[in-house]
């Protein structure tokens, strides 16, 4: 399917072929564990906070572009309502034209969990904040045990809260505009769209993001994606912002 536009497909080429060490500065982090000949071991036991829940603290990206490209890559199978397969399919046929991030708007709550640009993971008591490259946004995920909001001002990353299933964070949101898309390919939402994310951190270099896309206005019934996302040590984030929509001019359309 051709589902990535030009500003996005240039943009995710040149992302997968610079090397973490191009990012920024190379920092030796002193709480990186290490092999015997200095480099990050990836594979070292997850930290852990002081109060022994998992430290998700880091620079972290999704490798593989597919997912951001199209949620469903794996083909799992997505019973849409007519009208949100109506919506998709003329999406499709325009070559995701009309796709938010062209126009300079940010991501929401799943494309952002696949998107390839690195996001830092600051995580303190009651509190996790995502810091994202690309697009220069942020999210806030609250667990401190507070309540998702019963009638809520939609906005781009909606109203997260988490809680912990032993080492495994699951995050519920709600609160999404309905202008935002599930990914490039263009799998709509309405404003029922409730996110359900499971985080885990099997390893000091990896992590397990389990998405669950439940809307019954758009989807017969709900549908899970697992993506996998990659530490990426020794850096930090680079300043990047769309600058005036410059290269609208690209996106043909038909």
């Amino acid at each position: 399917m051709r589902i990535l536009h030009i500003l996005e497909l240039a943009f995710c080429v040149a992302a997968l072929n610079t090397p973490a060490s191009a990012q920024w500065l190379n920092f030796p982090d002193p709480r990186t564990p290490r092999t015997t000949d200095g480099k990050p071991n990836l594979s070292a036991p997850a930290p852990k906070l002081a109060d022994g829940s998992p430290d998700f603290s880091g620079i972290w990206r999704s490798p593989d572009g597919k997912y951001l490209g199209n949620l469903a890559a794996d083909g799992i199978e997505i019973q849409m309502q007519p009208w949100a397969e109506k919506l998709f399919k003329e999406r499709q046929a325009n070559n995701s034209k009309d796709w938010p991030n062209g126009h300079c708007l940010p991501n929401s709550v799943t494309d952002s969990d696949a998107h390839i640009s690195p996001r830092k993971i600051i995580q303190q008591p009651g509190l996790m904040v995502f810091l994202f490259e690309s697009y220069h946004y942020f999210r806030q995920i609250f667990t401190d045990k507070r309540a998702l909001p019963t009638d809520p001002d939609t906005s781009w990353f909606g109203y997260s809260v988490g809680k912990w299933e032993g080492d495994t964070l699951v995050v519920d949101t709600v609160g999404l505009k309905e202008a935002t898309w599930l990914d490039v390919a263009g799998h709509p939402h309405s404003d029922a769209l409730h996110v359900v994310e499971r985080f885990r951190r099997p390893d000091f270099g990896h992590m397990e993001v389990e998405v669950t896309v439940d809307d019954p206005k758009a989807y017969k019934k709900p549908w899970t994606v697992r993506i996998g996302w990659e530490l990426l040590p020794d850096t930090d984030l680079l300043d990047w912002v769309c600058e005036n929509e410059r290269d609208l001019v690209h996106l043909s359309g038909k």
